[in-house]
This record gives structure tokens, sequence and C-alpha cells, in this order.
């Protein structure tokens, strides 16, 4: 399981390079463009480039040349791999250790096979909404389907807080835009082009609309790719999604990342450099952590934990004492340590040991972000870990 969940994590990160880069690529490539003198009939613009000791001469049409080359690269299966590779790991991951990753009682008591299902109709359903928009009068204004697509995501995100654990709310969230993006590459950027050739073979003129939709649509993914690779990262981060408010924090990634899209598109457009737009995106990010640290206080009084006078039963050594040993004994140790015991867990998770006192004072700085300050930990609190041992282990780190 270990090595499976490694090599589906190294592939996805190996495809969604190759598909971003792409994507980056074409975008920049499209805002460089210029019309130039004696251009062939249909062209838009071209542009020369160099790379790698050679120069190269592009140019684009607008809907296709009058004849076409024998061979054309298409640009696809790097957004297919992408996805196939991240659902993958998704079942692998999540599905698979639903009780471990996905499921919290405290939010929803739901068994695997119905946590698999709601996430997945979910996937589906969002492509669903989303091109319904944008095939919707509300298309004619890129202001208002904005807009709408971004409250429909926050919607989402907050209504998978309601649904799975904190951390399976966000990376579903960030699927739910990754499958949006790769929809429409499959279901219409592609499809246009396949059309728009078979238009040419049977000597008929091509719908320019075909063109004009994939663009738009390409454009929409530009535009997401940034908040969804902030999202699938956050996993390794609780204190970006076990807020209550996790769905702002979502919201605010969602335009900030977009806006740094919109600096270097207007850049390579040579509409000048719009510092603004990473002022904003500075704010947004600023916005996201004011809500964590808000968060972060919240949970603090709700332990009640206020600071306290280092308790006397806590001085006088480095080691952990034996009340809080107790603690992760009993509720973090079964995972991390030589040799789990939780079945599923083939080693200690990223190879921190809390079996010893003297492991445990080592860690004590990350038992304070995951178990006290975010909660995270015990994952979903699969060990039913009390408020009154979160203080135990809150009292000792203060009083260090």
């Amino acid at each position: 399981m270990e090595w499976g969940g490694l090599l589906l994590r190294w592939l996805h990160v190996i495809t969604g390079i190759a598909w971003i880069g792409s994507s980056f690529y074409f975008m920049h490539l499209d805002a460089s463009l210029r019309a130039v003198a004696n251009m062939p009939k249909g062209a838009y613009g071209e542009v020369w480039e160099v790379h790698g000791g050679g120069f190269y001469e592009v140019r684009k049409y607008l809907v296709a040349p009058d004849d076409l080359p024998k061979e054309l690269i298409w640009h696809k299966w790097e957004s297919y791999a992408t996805w196939l590779s991240g659902f993958s790991l998704l079942i692998w991951a999540y599905y698979l250790k639903a009780s471990m990753f996905l499921i919290d009682p405290a939010v929803l008591n739901i068994g695997p096979i119905a946590a698999a299902a709601i996430g997945i109709g979910a996937l589906g359903l969002g492509w669903v909404v989303y091109d319904y928009l944008c095939n919707s009068p509300l298309a004619k204004n890129d202001a208002g389907l904005a807009a709408v697509g971004f409250a429909y995501v926050i919607g989402m995100a907050a209504l998978f807080q309601h649904v799975f654990s904190a951390r399976g709310a966000f990376i579903h969230t960030g699927a739910l835009m990754a499958t949006i993006m790769t929809a429409n590459v499959f279901l219409v950027i592609i499809p246009n082009q396949h059309k728009i050739i078979a238009s040419l073979k049977a000597g008929e003129t091509p719908d320019p609309r075909l063109g004009a939709i994939g663009k738009i649509r390409s454009t929409h993914n530009n535009y997401l790719t940034l908040p969804v690779l902030f999202l699938m990262l956050s996993n390794h981060y609780p204190i970006t999604y076990s807020s209550k408010y996790a769905f702002a924090v979502v919201g605010l990634v969602l335009v900030a990342g977009a806006l740094v899209r919109v600096f270097y598109n207007l850049r390579h457009a040579g509409k000048g450099d719009k510092w603004w737009t990473w002022i904003v995106a500075a704010l947004c990010i600023l916005g996201a952590v004011a809500i964590t640290a808000l968060s972060s206080s919240q949970a603090r009084d709700q332990l009640g934990l206020a600071p306290l006078d280092p308790p006397a039963a806590y001085a006088g050594g480095p080691e952990a004492p034996r009340q809080v040993a107790n603690v992760v004994a009993s509720r973090c140790s079964m995972c991390h340590a030589d040799e789990p015991v939780w079945e599923g867990i083939p080693a200690a998770p990223k190879g921190v040991k809390l079996e010893t006192p003297s492991e445990i004072a080592r860690h004590a700085e990350e038992i304070y972000m995951q178990a006290v300050l975010t909660r995270a930990m015990p994952p979903n609190n699969i060990t039913e870990m009390p408020d009154s041992e979160r203080r135990i282990l809150r009292d000792w780190i203060a009083a260090r």
C-alpha cells in the first residue's frame, strides 16, 4: 500500500508537470503572437522563439490552414494521465482508507461505500453544473460567469465540510476543479478540434466558434491551475483545512492564484506589468493566514488553553512526564512506532516515532500543531482522544 501510494503520487506529479507546462506554454504563446506582413490566409499571428540553441518560428491559425500537414501533435494525454493518476490516488489514499482520512464521525457518520459514492458523484456533478453555466446565457458575460462559478466552488467546499473530514473536504474541492479542467479537454477542446479537422477533410469551412469555445475553456483551466495545486498540497499542512472557515480559505486562494495568472497573461501579451495583481493576491493569502490564526485561537479557547503557569508536575527534565507519555501511548503510538499495529500502516507516518518519553519530547512542537492546535491527529480522531487529554498535552508543552 505504501509503495502503491508513492508510485501513484510520483506518476501524478510527473503527468501534472507535463500538463501544466504545456498549458502555461500555450497561454504564453497565444499572448505573444503578433500579426506580421505576408501571413498566409487564415493565420492569426506568429512569434519567433529561441531555446536550447535553436530558433523556432510558431504560427497560429484561428481555425485551421487550407491544407493540413500529415502529422499533428495532440496535447491531450498530459491532461488525461494527470486526472487518471489523481483519481487513482484519491481511491488509494482516501476511499480505501476512508475511516482514517475521509470519514469523520463528528461531521457525518457514514460508511466507506457511501463516502466514496458521494465523492465520485460530486465530481461528476461539478462538471455538469459548470458545463451548463458555460452553455447558458450567462456565458456572454465573462465577469458574471466567473462570479457564479466562484460562488459554486465555494458552495461545494462548504458542502464538503459537512460531509467529509476537514482533510477530505479540501482534497475533494481540489479534485472537483481538476475534474472540470480535464473534462474541458476531453469533452470540449479535443472534440471541437476533431470537428474542425472533419470539416476540412470534407471540403467544408470549419465553424470558427469551435476554436473560440476551446480557447475559452483552455483559459478557464489556466486560471484554475494554481488554486488546484494549492489544494492538492494542503493535505500535508493541516493548518490550511482544519478551520471551520476552510471554505473561505478556498475562496481566497482561488482569487490569489487566478490573479497571478492574470499578471503573467497580460505581461506576455505586452499589456504591461499589472503589479496590483500581486498586491491583491498577497492580501488574499494574508487573509487566509488570518482565518487560520483565528481558528487556532478559537480552538485554544474551546479547550480552555489560555497561557498557564508551568505546572510543577511537568518541570525538571527534557523528557515527557508519565501522564503525557500515557496519553501519547494510548492515542498515537499504535501508528507512530517501530512496528505499527494499526491495520494499513506499515511504517511510522513521516518517520515520527512516539514510543519513548525522549521521542515524545523531541516531537513536542509537531504534537502541539497536529494534536492540539489543529486536531488533525489522530486522523478523524479515530482513537477518540478527549479534550481533557489534549489539555494535558498543551499544559506540558506550555511548560517546556
